[in-house]
């Protein structure tokens, strides 16, 4: 399938920094395994496309949208890079610990001419955040998520986390720590898939 800025709907240079995005993925990823090596062939549907849906998800201008364990990039840098054309999320943080992998994701911002804000910590050792939106895509259970998102979102925040086909059981085990409200959205990239997203949360 080709792909083109018209495929994704993007402008022609918001393409133009998602090629280059992807040109440094295939370049980096044999030395520090950024994605799965069997994912590389279709990186922009399993990766960038997948990334674009969450981009397009907020219906409010975000002052402040935080990314964690950001890893590749994935959705982090492909928010970013999205922003740079709509001015939404007015700020992007990525929190990536792994320090080869926080330099894959400024070496982009870079190449991109992108602006975004890298801490490479541990999510949990960051002072709060007060994000306005908190997303996340592989990186731990719900539950987890939850106790992260806590410290790291602004009151009246917003989660969208990425889950894939076991997300009624995360979503049953989390209820049971927290107190939240959710809206599941079908994920346009992968069957059975969806885009939680979270507000009000509270710890039961």
């Amino acid at each position: 399938m080709s792909v083109s800025a018209a495929s994704l709907g993007v402008s022609r240079e918001t393409f133009d920094r998602l090629a280059l995005f992807v040109a440094l993925l295939e370049k980096w990823n044999p030395r520090i395994n950024l994605v799965a090596k069997s994912t590389l062939p279709e990186v922009w549907d399993r990766h960038i496309r997948d990334s674009l849906q969450l981009a397009r998800l907020p219906c409010r201008p975000i002052p402040h949208w935080a990314d964690l364990g950001s890893g590749g990039g994935f959705p982090g840098l492909v928010i970013a890079i999205f922003a740079a054309e709509t001015g939404n999320p007015a700020q992007t943080t990525l929190v990536e610990s792994d320090q080869r992998k926080a330099t894959f994701l400024r070496t982009v911002l870079r190449e991109t001419e992108v602006s975004a804000q890298v801490l490479p910590q541990r999510i949990e050792n960051i002072s709060p955040l007060g994000a306005d939106l908190v997303s996340a895509r592989a990186l731990a259970d719900l539950t987890t998520l939850l106790g992260f998102a806590q410290r790291h979102l602004a009151p009246g925040g917003t989660c969208l986390f990425q889950k894939g086909k076991n997300w009624k059981s995360e979503l049953q085990s989390a209820q049971e720590a927290w107190h939240f409200s959710y809206h599941a959205i079908s994920s346009q990239t992968e069957p059975q898939a969806v885009v939680l997203k979270i507000e009000g949360l509270s710890r039961v």
